[in-house]
């Protein structure tokens, strides 16, 4: 039986072991999933969720704990994000939403829109209210 005891030795840890139920509460609050001590892949569940949050409380627990962890790598690919600017970019429950480029056709959807909005009817319980 092979055992991943040392692996696992940080989770002994009263402090650590603190950071990790606070970011599993965090995740829980945020995402609605539970995440258990026994799963192979704690740490990067744990890291992927954090760079999914919009709350900045989780992103700060998890960067303070991936620091004491003993032997964490981090992922090639979250390097290349945490480096990048991404100031530009917006994000939307996790995922970052493409901005489409804006025409001048926009500008006569824009005034059609509101033309349209005043000439709306009201129906309120099934009768015409204006």
């Amino acid at each position: 039986m092979i055992s991943t005891a040392p692996e696992r030795n940080w989770l002994f840890d009263p402090a650590l072991l603190k950071l990790v139920h606070q970011c599993r509460r965090l995740i829980h609050t945020e995402f609605g999933i539970k995440l258990h001590l026994t799963d192979d892949q704690l740490q990067q569940q744990l890291a992927d969720y954090a760079g999914k949050s919009r709350s900045n409380q989780l992103t700060r627990v998890w960067n303070s704990l991936k620091e004491q962890i003993p032997g964490y790598d981090e992922p090639e690919a979250a390097r290349g994000t945490a480096q990048e600017g991404h100031t530009n970019r917006r994000v939307y429950r996790g995922q970052v939403i493409v901005d489409a480029p804006r025409s001048s056709t926009d500008e006569t959807d824009h005034r059609h829109e509101a033309a349209a909005t005043t000439k709306k009817k009201i129906i309120y319980r099934g009768q015409v209210v204006g």
